[in-house]
């Protein structure tokens, strides 16, 4: 995590206890007051070739919208949380949204009122409901800043009713080993071969220590699992996924490979991630293929369907073949 060089907030955040500590923690950078984290002129006026730097602010403020959205994959409820965005760079990185006005990092300090919903909705479920937290952000990521994810798991893992689970590209795990979480929280690490890691994931663990930490938390008790995603059918894309799944199999522990669900979701992108990389990152990989994609709607481009087809085959088989302990949940 690099350190932050500035900060926007929201006078109401400085309220909450979490706000006073992140005043604290970082009284040392300059503080810039906002009226609304969704609308921060300074950095909607910025062009696209900032993007980057303007990755360096961070943005605390008290999250207001707390509409849980159904899901019907691994999650029961899709659910805003402590974060929304991310100081890491993924080129492909779907909350890079309204250009650059969207992606940094931004931090909830109302984490009482987001978590007591969550809480007040699974004790009333005919049944353990599973609340996706992480869907806008990175947890792992954030929790080097404000901790909310060691609080989150302290709290929850109290609870008799109902399941939290999230993604993270992070191997920062040792602060969550100790907790007890009561096999209430599921943590599915996201993976793609270590090219891919180092040329379009910027500023995401590698490979090597992702594995390692789905190792670590398997052997603390936690529920992990594993997302394949997002699939990126560069020209040698079978043979990238081929020796992923080679590394997964020598490197992962047999306790994990015995307990690890598998999602694959293939890549989309759009013409905005296009607008934004050409002038932030102007010798990054290109990642729109006119021949392999075709449009879907608003902007958008998606593998074209046999090509995906293919695509899901050869995954299928590969993973059956390589790891067939693991239970492939979907593939999209």
């Amino acid at each position: 995590m690099h350190e932050p060089k500035r900060v926007y907030y929201e006078e109401a955040a400085l309220e909450y206890e979490l706000g006073k500590i992140l005043r604290q923690k970082y009284a040392h950078l300059e503080w810039i007051p906002i009226e609304n984290h969704n609308n921060i002129p300074e950095l909607r006026q910025n062009p696209n070739s900032e993007f980057a730097k303007m990755k360096q602010a961070i943005v605390v403020a008290v999250r207001k919208t707390h509409k849980f959205t159904e899901n019907h994959k691994t999650s029961d409820f899709l659910v805003p949380y402590t974060s929304s965005g991310c100081s890491a760079a993924c080129l492909y990185c779907y909350l890079v949204c309204n250009y650059n006005k969207c992606a940094f990092l931004r931090l909830f300090v109302n984490r009482e009122q987001m978590l007591s919903k969550i809480i007040k909705t699974a004790e009333k479920g005919g049944r353990d409901l599973t609340f996706e937290i992480g869907s806008n952000s990175d947890l792992i990521l954030e929790n080097e800043i404000t901790e909310n994810l060691n609080w989150t798991i302290e709290n929850f893992g109290k609870t008799k009713k109902g399941f939290l689970t999230f993604p993270t590209k992070f191997d920062m795990v040792d602060p969550l080993l100790s907790l007890r979480h009561n096999c209430r929280i599921k943590i599915r690490m996201s993976v793609n071969p270590e090219e891919i890691i180092k040329n379009i994931e910027y500023g995401t663990s590698h490979l090597t220590n992702r594995i390692e930490a789905v190792n670590k938390l398997r052997n603390a008790g936690y529920p992990v699992g594993l997302l394949i995603a997002p699939v990126v059918m560069l020209p040698n894309w079978k043979e990238q996924y081929s020796d992923l799944l080679l590394k997964l199999r020598e490197c992962l522990s047999p306790e994990a490979k015995h307990h690890l669900p598998v999602e694959v979701i293939f890549m989309t992108y759009s013409y905005v991630h296009r607008m934004i990389n050409n002038e932030a990152f102007p010798k990054a990989v290109e990642l729109y293929d006119k021949d392999r994609m075709t449009g879907r709607g608003m902007g958008k481009y998606c593998y074209k369907p046999g090509l995906k087809e293919d695509g899901e085959q050869f995954l299928r088989e590969e993973i059956s073949k390589v790891l067939p302990e693991v239970k492939i949940e979907y593939i999209v």
